[in-house]
């Protein structure tokens, strides 16, 4: 098999691995601060770009879009695809191979800028959720929910070590 067809594999099985591991903990987040994710409001925000509008006031009050919620979900999944791939190429292949929980750890800390300074902002929460009605639990369910991002992909590097032999 080519080294590329091995990268695109190991990075779909480990970036769908760490965003299912996210998942559950999305699940248990309400306990620890009283909020669950929404990806239909990722959805809307994106479908909403077609139309040439990359912000919103506040994106729960802007027009529902059809497909809003498998778009949202797609989107969350795609994106920890490419968080994985971000992982490989920054510790390499044959991290892939030996995982460690330092680099996973890191990519899932440098991630978060990506709800920091696009999602946020985009959805009129302001940078690192400055207008959020509480904008210091918001950013520490972001920086947890990244870190067990992280915990993810080590944990998705272990399983494709248990699982496949190359």
């Amino acid at each position: 098999m080519h080294p590329l067809s091995f990268f695109v594999f190991d990075a779909l099985l480990i970036g769908i691995v760490a965003t299912a591991v996210m998942d559950i903990w999305g699940w248990l987040r309400p306990a620890v601060f009283g909020t669950s994710p929404n990806y239909d409001m990722v959805g809307r925000w994106l479908l909403h770009m077609r139309h040439g509008q990359f912000r919103h006031i506040a994106i729960s009050s802007s027009p529902a879009q059809k497909g809003e919620r498998i778009t949202g979900w797609l989107a969350h999944y795609l994106t920890g695809i490419a968080y994985a791939m971000l992982l490989l190429a920054f510790a390499g292949t044959a991290w892939a191979s030996q995982p460690t929980l330092g680099p996973a750890l890191t990519i899932g800390l440098v991630t978060v800028a990506a709800p920091f300074l696009l999602m946020q902002p985009g959805m009129g929460m302001g940078v690192a959720a400055a207008n959020a009605p509480h904008p210091n639990r918001a950013r520490m369910q972001s920086v947890t929910t990244h870190l067990v991002f992280g915990l993810g992909l080590y944990l998705g590097g272990l399983l494709l070590n248990v699982t496949v032999q190359w």
